[in-house]
């Protein structure tokens, strides 16, 4: 490949990431997968974690009564 050729894909890669950069559903993109990206960091609330173990003795409970 000739360095001229290069040079021209090396100037349409810039030219398709600026129009990227423009694009408002590109922003748009950008944005939710940071703010899922920071959600995903956080901690489980305790009381979060709580209610679910409340939900799987209730779930045992109810399951050993159909047993019986």
């Amino acid at each position: 490949m000739t360095t001229a050729k290069i040079e021209a894909s090396d100037e349409r890669q810039l030219e398709l990431r600026a129009s990227d950069l423009l694009d408002p559903n590109n922003q748009i993109g950008v944005r939710l997968r940071s703010l899922y990206a920071a959600v995903q960091e956080e901690a489980i609330p305790d009381r979060f974690l709580d209610l679910l173990e409340k939900l799987d003795q209730a779930e045992m409970m109810a399951s050993a009564k159909m047993a019986e």
